[in-house]
């Protein structure tokens, strides 16, 4: 007589590793023991310090906090295995598992683990890894029910992976006071064959002199080797503290344009130098990273040698993602590879223009290049500032030229032009700075739903080239508009609520229902978008300026409402998943990532996916009570 109960289990377990590895007939026997257990919201599954139990256990349905103390350490949901080491152990237990919510919970019989060990290598190894390590992966909020020692692409010879491990430092940097002069100095850096030295004060960094400054700034005669080093010194100096890791180094490196970092007892500029890591320390660690890329692209003299550059570092990113490196690690790697890219196409077309710079101008990334969030090659968004002028036809014309050539030299490195042409060749997103302020004021107190779309768009925008001021005063002029017609937030509001939570009353995929992605999901808009709009629209609630990533401002938004803070992090947590998931997508079809086909997702992707969900539905729903939008909805 065949056993239901059993095979509802087995079919519920197959999905989950470790029992994904086993046979049928292995997991029908374990499946026939299993001890189906309710608890209620607060319930006890077991206690720190509570004698051993004969199980272990599987979250069926809810969610169990464990918790060392009152201390959440972790928290399993669907599918997720806990209690699992003390089993291994045979001692106490030495957290508390607390039902965080009504949950329904397989207890596994302790003696089925010899079984697993002894007959399935696949299965002895997972076992093995969670006995050793003590955690799933940690990034387990992206990896649910897969523990970091599983990871086969992780194996020590797999790949060239470093950027998470902590970077060796020279710990006994050469140092000068700062009252001695350029040529004292550089008599001490070449008697100990150095690149570099360092000037303290009570041993505090306050500055570094290096071989480029003596290049740039003594050869060329602008300072006589007579001065005291704090002439030519470059100050303050990026400090951190000792265990920055390869990713923290070549991300700082490459966001203010340097070549050492300062290593400090605290990690601030005020505590005692305890070491020096240079951009040659990281590269010694392995030649294929983003500073090698870096160096390469500026020393490209051509989009076409900038294409293979750029070919190489979406090389790069497939291998972090292959890696499981942290979404955030990537995004920023990227991102900076992405802005150098642009500098360099600048540069090279203001060179091929041969003509003086009318007047300071400053290139802006826009949509997801603004936000840091473009990982796959798409199309391209930017836009121009330049300075006001009297002649403004002439400026404008120049202005325009460069912003075609740019966009062309983009479109050579395998950024697309931009279908809606939101890019600075075309007249609209090439203005003034006074225009781009009377343009935002019109926006602002005059929305449409055509405005509306045009602010999400370019209310995320990111400088990356030339005269910050303007960039700047762009801003200000914003949140001033905002400040006198504060209803605008509202239609941001609306609009930020114009695609409803993912998933149907039935808890079914909301899928297209017609055109050429007919039943498949579009996980850019119906998922994706509502995290960024939300982000966007709480942030300027709060008139905050120069924080445009999506993740950053959630960050942010939990420091300034600490009592929201969990849904923040939670919305971080989904933004993170959702923006890895498209991008695997988007490299396994080679395309965008935006469109998912359901049917095809196995059980774990989907359940990743409708995990998600819930806080795209939390945002949402607080965003509709704070801006009071029930009733123009």
């Amino acid at each position: 007589m065949t056993n239901t109960i059993a095979e509802r289990i087995l079919d519920f377990l197959k999905g989950f590793p470790p029992f994904d590895y086993l046979s049928y007939d292995e997991l029908l026997h374990i499946s026939t023991q299993i001890k189906v257990l309710y608890y209620e919201k607060g319930d006890h599954i077991f206690k720190q310090n509570e004698a051993l139990h004969d199980y272990f256990y599987v979250v069926k349905d809810g969610a169990v906090g464990l918790y060392s103390d009152n201390t959440l350490i972790d928290e399993c949901d669907e599918g997720d295995i806990f209690g699992l080491r003390a089993v291994i152990r045979k001692d106490l237990y030495l957290l508390n598992a607390i039902a965080e919510e009504e949950s329904i919970i397989y207890g596994i019989p302790a003696k089925s683990i010899d079984d697993i060990i002894i007959n399935n290598l696949q299965a002895n190894q997972f076992i093995l890894a969670s006995f050793a390590t003590n955690t799933r992966h940690p990034y387990s909020s992206e990896n649910k029910g897969k523990l970091f020692a599983n990871e086969t692409i992780l194996q020590p010879n797999a790949s060239s992976f470093t950027e998470v491990q902590s970077a060796s430092f020279s710990k006994n940097p050469i140092t000068c006071q700062p009252i001695i002069t350029i040529k004292e100095a550089s008599v001490i850096m070449s008697q100990s064959n150095i690149g570099s030295i360092i000037i303290t004060e009570n041993n505090r960094p306050i500055g570094i002199i290096t071989d480029k400054d003596l290049r740039h700034k003594i050869a060329t005669g602008k300072h006589d080797i007579s001065e005291h080093v704090t002439a030519i010194m470059s100050a303050p100096v990026i400090t951190f503290p000792k265990h920055i890791t390869v990713a923290e180094a070549q991300i700082a490196m490459l966001n203010h344009g340097i070549s050492h970092l300062c290593i400090t007892k605290d990690g601030t500029i005020n505590s005692e130098l305890v070491g020096i890591l240079s951009e040659h320390d990281i590269i010694v660690i392995h030649g294929n990273n983003p500073s090698v890329l870096i160096k390469e692209i500026k020393r490209a003299s051509s989009a076409n040698q900038l294409q293979m550059i750029m070919q190489k570092a979406q090389l790069l990113m497939k291998n972090y993602i292959e890696q499981n490196i942290p979404v955030g690690f990537i995004t920023n790697i990227i991102s900076a590879i992405n802005d150098a890219i642009t500098k360099r196409c600048i540069q090279l077309s203001i060179d091929e223009l041969q003509e003086e710079l009318p007047t300071s101008f400053a290139w802006l990334a826009i949509g997801s290049q603004g936000r840091k969030e473009q990982l796959l090659l798409t199309d391209q968004d930017n836009a121009l500032v330049y300075e006001n002028v009297q002649n403004d036809a002439v400026v404008k014309s120049y202005f325009l030229r460069l912003s075609k050539a740019v966009n062309n030299k983009l479109n050579v490195v395998g950024f697309e032009f931009c279908p809606a042409e939101m890019m600075a060749s075309n007249p609209k997103w090439c203005l003034s700075v006074s225009q781009w302020k009377a343009q935002f004021k019109n926006w602002i107190t005059h929305p449409d739903e055509d405005k509306i779309l045009l602010c999400n768009i370019f209310f995320d925008y990111d400088f990356v080239f030339g005269n910050h001021d303007l960039v700047d005063q762009m801003s200000d002029s914003i949140f001033e508009a905002i400040d006198n017609y504060e209803i605008f937030l509202n239609f941001m509001g609306r609009n930020a609520l114009r695609n409803p939570p993912p998933l149907s009353f039935f808890r079914n995929f909301l899928v297209e229902d017609s055109g050429d992605h007919k039943d498949q999901f579009d996980i850019k808009a119906r998922a994706i978008m509502p995290l960024v709009d939300a982000a966007r629209l709480l942030i300027l609630s709060h008139e905050i300026k120069d924080i445009n990533s999506t993740m950053a401002r959630y960050k942010k938004l939990g420091d300034l409402e600490p009592q929201n803070k969990d849904l923040y992090d939670s919305c971080i947590n989904a933004f993170r998943i959702l923006l890895r998931f498209r991008t695997q997508h988007g490299l396994k079809r080679n395309d965008s990532g935006r469109f998912i086909d359901i049917k095809n997702l196995n059980k774990n992707d989907r359940l990743k996916l409708k995990g998600c969900f819930k806080p795209v539905k939390d945002i949402q729903e607080l965003v509709k009570i704070r801006f009071k939008l029930s009733q123009l909805l």
